[in-house]
């Protein structure tokens, strides 16, 4: 797929200097791209790639003046590392949605219905009574339950399983591995000391924009008429585990291996590292970051709140507390000192 360099900055209303006419199939980094690539210098350190380069176009800002002659053809903008990731979204928009059509053997169950420009790969499943929406891609291997709804421009990777009842919005991702609507983690103790399954009968909601990473678990609620719900525009990284009747607010991001127990509340733009660990049944406000490894147990009160450490407290706090945690040897040593100064101070006697 290629497009003309003039064709580029008319996408990003950028201006030309140099031949608009070269060809652009790949993007690539200043110092490694080639002829047919378009790359951007952002970080001034990086402005001598910029004479060396094989690449045919270079993304600038619009007041850039270069040192010396060009071999490669600029396009001036406002903010180029921001042009460069829009072309990076457009560019895998496009070889994301490319498939089309029906691979075999494939299944559709009875009463499902597809959308236009639908993917289904072989071996898919899709059960009965399930509603795929337009531009919606279905990987070989993937298994969508009964009465899921999956919202246009949605994808859905090899390998990942969504349960019966799931209710997936639009331009969402749920990469390989993922599994939504599994059971919460409910088991009732019994006298013997033996434990009985609490019937899991909710279902999860993922609004539009949604983006699920590989082996991440998002449980289904413990009541019917009750969701799991992870709002518009969160992005849940690799391996994460959200449990029953969780809600993530809107455009909350969170990194690897973290969880989040039952009935917890996360607050919307929300920025949680990795291997964070959340209690349940706690709420934590709008605009909290949690530093990664940290342990929360309690509830967040106050939006725009910084935390660390387990169990996390104000992130100011904590490397005030830490600066002396990484001197207690050394203390622990001038203490000694002190200790045997004073035991062989001479001794008065009274009498």
């Amino acid at each position: 797929m290629e497009f003309t360099i003039n064709q580029i900055a008319q996408l990003v209303d950028g201006d030309v200097a140099g031949d608009g006419d070269l060809k652009i199939n790949m993007l690539g980094k200043i110092q490694e791209a080639g002829p047919g690539q378009i790359s951007f210098l952002s970080n001034p350190k990086y402005e001598s790639h910029l004479y060396s380069t094989q690449a045919s176009a270079v993304i600038v800002k619009k007041d850039f003046l270069p040192k010396k002659e060009l071999k490669t053809t600029l396009v001036r903008v406002d903010d180029p590392y921001a042009t460069f990731t829009q072309l990076l979204e457009e560019y895998h928009k496009t070889i994301s949605f490319e498939k089309e059509g029906i691979e075999e053997p494939s299944f559709l169950g009875k009463g499902s219905t597809t959308g236009d420009k639908v993917y289904r790969g072989a071996f898919s499943y899709i059960g009965e009574n399930v509603q795929v929406g337009n531009n919606v891609k279905i990987y070989p291997h993937a298994y969508i339950g009964d009465h899921v709804v999956l919202g246009d421009n949605t994808i859905v990777y090899s390998g990942a399983k969504l349960y019966a009842h799931t209710k997936v919005g639009k331009n969402c991702v749920l990469h390989s591995g993922a599994i939504i609507g599994s059971d919460g983690f409910g088991f009732a103790p019994q006298e013997d000391g033996a434990y009985k399954a609490i019937p899991q009968l909710g279902n999860v909601v993922l609004e539009d924009n949604v983006s699920i990473g590989a082996n991440t678990v998002v449980d289904c609620s413990t009541f019917y008429g009750d969701a799991t719900l992870i709002k518009t525009g969160v992005k849940l990284d690799n391996l994460i585990q959200v449990a029953h009747n969780v809600q993530i607010g809107e455009n909350t991001v969170m990194a690897a291996q973290s969880g989040v127990s039952g009935s917890t509340e996360v607050g919307k733009n929300c920025v949680i590292g990795g291997q964070v660990g959340i209690a349940g049944h706690i709420k934590i406000k709008d605009k909290t970051s949690i530093a990664a490894q940290s342990g929360i147990g309690k509830s967040i009160k106050r939006e725009n709140t910084a935390i660390m450490g387990s169990p996390a407290f104000d992130l100011k706090e904590y490397y005030k507390s830490y600066a002396v945690f990484k001197s207690l040897p050394d203390f622990n040593k001038r203490l000694k000192q002190l200790e045997e100064k004073i035991l062989n101070l001479p001794s008065f006697d009274k009498k």
